[in-house]
Formats: C-alpha cells, sequence, structure tokens
C-alpha cells in the first residue's frame, strides 16, 4: 500500500465521486480510477459501490475512510519532525472551530503561534456545533479543534482541556436601550425583535431557552451565515446574541452591547487525539494552552 493510495481514496470520498476527486487532485481520472482498483486489489475487499456515475462507499470502505485520514495524518507527523531538525517548528496545522471560537480564542492563538512559530501555518475550518467539530477530529479531518460545549467532549482517544468560559451578550442597534447600565437583566428581552443563527448552533440554543423562559420574544430574521448577524442589528433588524469575541467589533460598528446579569456563559475547549501530533499541532497545543493559563 503506498501513501498517494490513500491519498486517491480520501479524495474520492471527500470529494463525492472520482470525477471531483481527480480535478481536485489534478490526476487523470483513469489514473485515479486505476489507483483505487489496485488498491482494492491489494485490500482484498471493494471500496466503493458503483451505482450509475456515481460511487457509494460500502461498508469496508467506511471502516478504511477515517483510518485513512489518521495514517496520512501520521505520516505527516513523521516528515514534519523530520523537517524541524535543525530549522525549527515548521508546517500546517488544521483546526476545526465554530465560528465564534474560530473568532475567539483561535484569533489570539494564531497570532501568538506567529510571533513564536513563524514557520507553522493554520488552516481553519468552520463547523456548525460542538459535535462537528468533535467528529472532524475524530476522524481526522482536522488535528485539533476548539470549540464551545456545556459538557467536556468526549470520543474515543480524544484529549480535552478546558480554555476559559465564554461569555454571551446582547447586541442592540444604537439609541436602543439608553439610560441603561452596563448589564440587563433576562427580563429586558420582553417584547424585544431578534436576529438569530438557524438551530445546532450554542447562540440559538441560548435564544431558544432565553425565549421559553422570558417570553414574547420575537425571531425577525433567521440566518445561516453568522456573520451577518451583526449588519442585520446595525440595520435596525432586530437585537442579537452574540459571543465576547465580537464585543470589540460590535462597539466599533456603532452597536450597543450589554453584559446580562447574570451572566450567560459556556465553557470552550481545546480538543485532539491522543498519542503522536505533529511538530505544528504541538506548537498550536502549546500556545493554546499557555494562553489559557495566563488568563
Amino acid at each position: 500500500m503506498e501513501r498517494h493510495q490513500l491519498e486517491y481514496f480520501v479524495a474520492v470520498v471527500e470529494q463525492g465521486g472520482f470525477t471531483h476527486a481527480a480535478r481536485s487532485l489534478r490526476v487523470a481520472q483513469p489514473s485515479l480510477s486505476r489507483a483505487i482498483q489496485k488498491l482494492e486489489r491489494d485490500l482484498g475487499v471493494t471500496l466503493f459501490h458503483r451505482v450509475g456515475r456515481n460511487v457509494v462507499l460500502s461498508n469496508a470502505g467506511e471502516m478504511l475512510a477515517d483510518r485513512a485520514r489518521l495514517v496520512l495524518r501520521d505520516l505527516d507527523a513523521l516528515r514534519a519532525a523530520a523537517r524541524s531538525i535543525g530549522h525549527g517548528t515548521v508546517g500546517r496545522v488544521d483546526v476545526a472551530a465554530t465560528s465564534s471560537s474560530a473568532l475567539e480564542p483561535v484569533t489570539s492563538i494564531v497570532a501568538e503561534l506567529r510571533e513564536r512559530h513563524p514557520g507553522v501555518t493554520v488552516s481553519t475550518s468552520s463547523a456548525l456545533s460542538a459535535a462537528e467539530v468533535v467528529v472532524m477530529v475524530l476522524q481526522g479531518r482536522c488535528e485539533v479543534g476548539v470549540s464551545g460545549s456545556a459538557e467536556r467532549p468526549t470520543g474515543q482517544g480524544l484529549v480535552a482541556h478546558h480554555l476559559r468560559d465564554e461569555e454571551f451578550l446582547l447586541v442592540v442597534p444604537p439609541n436602543t436601550m439608553a439610560g441603561t447600565g452596563p448589564t440587563v437583566a433576562p427580563e429586558a428581552l420582553r417584547g424585544m425583535r431578534f436576529v438569530v443563527t438557524k438551530p445546532a448552533t450554542a447562540v440559538r440554543s441560548l435564544f431558544d431557552r432565553l425565549a421559553a423562559t422570558v417570553g414574547d420574544m420575537t425571531i425577525a430574521a433567521e440566518v445561516g451565515d453568522r456573520s451577518v448577524v451583526l449588519p442585520m442589528v446595525l440595520k435596525g433588524i432586530g437585537a442579537g446574541l452574540m459571543p465576547d469575541g465580537w464585543a470589540d467589533l460590535a462597539r466599533r460598528a456603532g452597536a450597543e452591547v450589554y453584559r446580562f446579569s447574570p451572566a450567560e456563559t459556556l465553557p470552550q475547549w481545546l480538543i485532539y487525539r491522543g498519542g503522536p501530533v505533529t511538530a505544528a499541532t504541538q506548537a498550536f497545543i502549546d500556545t493554546t494552552l499557555a494562553a489559557s493559563d495566563g488568563q
């Protein structure tokens, strides 16, 4: 079994077929098909069922997919370790993060990492929920994950470190709550209209919980892209609930920002698979934990 066979196999899985995989790999489709056929012969199993022009993973293919990603990660770790000797820490680390965690603490971590290890490149992948972050790490699609979750993330071989408690804030259009102090009670939300994200996000869960207890909280707009919540708030469409990482940006844009009393918080976690990791991944982990300890 050769590395390129596993790379080709993973590409077919992630691209959803041979045509798109060949294009992403920049290889001829017949060459890709022959490599997969040879891999199937070497393993003695069928990895894909051909259904017309489409392919569907077999049971054996599903089992191999996650393990193939992990093998490729381990090979990258060996290569990065060899390259780092005498040249400092170099390489790439793939990080899965929910949107709020990608803003903070990931942005600050990348800035610090750039100072400490300029040879390390960070590539972030967006996840809708903490559960999706866990899956991306366990499947080997990313080496590290950062997300908010009320419960400690769990999974076979998964390591989880608590980083901090993320605080959720109320963000409203300018001059909406004149005379209000720096904090608001949940009851102040009664009668307000909101721009909310779609279900499954931590912010939406908070809105649903508050709406159930406070009552009379109306959804003015529901968005799939969380980056448009603040622009909609500034247009006066409704208020928004946002993680504290958005606070400075929201204030600079002219919105009013309030903390809740009592505070609404959610633990943030760093997760990764136990075992050997690349030098770049270890640098990201170490930088993240150092920043957490310094808070």
